[in-house]
């Protein structure tokens, strides 16, 4: 075997393990390395000015070389540009072991910061692309956090999806958080396009130009390996979740947040009562001994709500993309003012609580006898009914006011009340203004779904006054391990065309304490000016 066999042979090894994905086993390692000895006997042979003696001489052309940095197996096959004679030269060898250095480097960097034994993807010679996402999935299937100050990057496909998501929430108009160039470029795509792009970029693309709309909604629909239910999925996640945050409610300024881990009925809290006060001892006296009481809790119990709605094969075709922005986000908000509808339906329903009483009664010392507009006199007689108070053993509390909660159409009265400060008297002179001193204690809280709940303007609406989150618990609003963004699941139904999606959250409401709420039943709240 002359010279060039022998190379050939070398690229041959190599060229098969590249087509398998592989590294060198140890035989074809051994051949491979014998064959490296020859030919560099050879070169010395037929070049003796050259080697230990440093003379110059015609230096020998290197053969193929598999190894990377640290004589660790490469990416078999990847050794770069060649000469001529489709020999390796020098300076591409060294490029090629400067990129497998770096390649290791990186692939074993990025494996230890997410927990992933590098090995495999060294000696198989994985690019680091494809490193990336493998990471991405080892995040997914185990829902792991990324680590501070580690950056993955996405590979093409996952950037397309990304980036196509952010697109199509552009073009709704909705909220997005530094959005790509190229998502900018792609605001004007419709769903058939989106989907040629997302299968030409998985290398699928080829006639998808020529294919009708309902060959495309085949594409999309009913093909396991299809990108776009990922882009649509993506999409309505984001939407989903920015309906959820600007959703036009109040009842989380008002109520108090809990988190219980299942669906049973929790009536089993017990409040720890007061302990007796100290009394003095004297000389060799006895300590005398305490007995406390406790209070029963009222009940905590969750429930399930949810929506369904679907992207149909008719929407497809009509290019209807707001059924994957708009309609998200506006059953996101629904869950939100479905909870809010719920807060105000127990202030204004007043049913019996957990102690057989109901919520605002004489009992609980938490009603005015008649209603009034926004006055001082009434303000302050709200707030020392706040203040003289007393919990379940009869012990003084401290309750500090905090929330005033009104129908739309009192909110203007309510500025004025606390922000001048002097008032006319009945002698019809200017006198302080003591409510003045509230005006950055207390927060007005404009509802219209108290409006609504009642009837409308014209008609007799209640007010509220809400004491301190941190000195009552009020009324509390529960989540399912403590989520508040609804889940969304896409799912195929059977006899319809194209994809479901479920909308659902859990959560429960209760009355935990009466006495940090106080009710002025009000009066009828009606416009300055008769509408046309």
């Amino acid at each position: 075997m002359n010279r060039k066999q022998m190379i050939a042979r070398q690229q041959e090894l190599l060229d098969l393990a590249k087509s398998e994905k592989r590294a060198l086993t140890e035989d074809e390692q051994r051949e491979f390395d014998g064959l490296q000895r020859s030919i560099e006997a050879m070169d010395a042979a037929a070049n003796p000015g050259s080697g230990a003696s440093g003379e110059p001489g015609n230096e020998p052309t290197p053969a193929p070389d598999n190894r990377g940095a640290d004589g660790l197996v490469g990416h078999v096959g990847s050794i770069g540009p060649t000469g001529p004679s489709g020999i390796p030269d020098d300076d591409a060898r060294q490029r090629f072991i400067q990129e497998e250095r770096q390649r290791i480097s990186t692939i074993t960097q990025m494996c230890r910061n997410f927990g992933m034994d590098p090995k495999e993807y060294v000696d198989n010679g994985t690019s680091v692309d494809d490193v990336r996402a493998a990471v991405i999935e080892h995040l997914q299937r185990n829902n792991a956090p990324i680590h501070t100050g580690v950056h993955v990057e996405e590979v093409g496909e996952q950037r397309f999806q990304r980036d196509m998501s952010d697109a199509l929430m552009l073009r709704a108009g909705l909220h997005v958080e530094n959005p790509s160039e190229e998502a900018s470029r792609l605001v004007g795509m419709s769903l058939r396009q989106i989907l040629i792009e997302a299968e030409t970029l998985r290398g699928k693309g080829a006639g998808l130009n020529r294919a009708s709309n309902e060959e495309l909604f085949q594409r999309a629909f009913f093909n396991p390996e299809s990108a776009f239910p990922a882009i649509l999925d993506q999409t309505i996640e984001k939407s989903y979740r920015e309906g959820h945050r600007t959703a036009p409610v109040t009842f989380d300024r008002f109520t108090k947040k809990g988190t219980l881990t299942d669906f049973k009925t929790h009536d089993n809290n017990y409040l720890a009562g007061p302990v007796g006060e100290f009394l003095e001892v004297p000389e060799n006296g006895e300590l005398k001994h305490d007995v406390f009481t406790d209070a029963k809790l009222p009940t905590r119990k969750l429930r399930t709500y949810g929506r369904q709605f679907t992207l149909s094969r008719k929407a497809f075709i009509d290019d209807d993309i707001g059924l994957v922005t708009r309609v998200p986000a506006k059953y996101a908000a629904s869950a939100r003012k479905t909870i809010n509808k719920q807060v105000f339906q127990i202030l204004l329903g007043n049913a019996a609580i957990y102690d057989g009483v109901p919520l605002f009664d004489t009992a609980h010392k938490n009603l005015l006898a008649e209603g009034t507009g926004v006055t001082q006199d009434a303000m302050q007689t709200m707030i020392m009914a706040l203040a003289t108070q007393k919990d379940q053993f009869g012990q003084a509390i401290i309750i500090n006011p905090s929330k005033i909660v009104v129908p739309s159409g009192l909110k203007f009265d309510m500025y004025t009340l606390f922000n001048s400060q002097y008032i006319e008297t009945k002698d019809n002179t200017q006198a302080v203004n003591p409510l003045y001193q509230y005006r950055n204690e207390l927060e007005v809280v404009e509802d219209p779904t108290i409006n609504a709940l009642c009837g409308g303007m014209g008609q007799i609406m209640p007010w509220f006054l809400f004491g301190s989150a941190s000195d009552t618990d009020g009324i509390e609003v529960d989540y399912l391990n403590g989520q508040e963004i609804p889940t969304i699941r896409r799912s195929e139904v059977i006899g319809q065309l194209g994809f479901v999606w479920d909308i659902y959250l859990d959560w429960g409401i209760s009355v935990m304490d009466y006495r940090g709420i106080v009710k002025n039943p009000g009066v009828a709240v009606k416009t300055k000016l008769n509408l046309a």
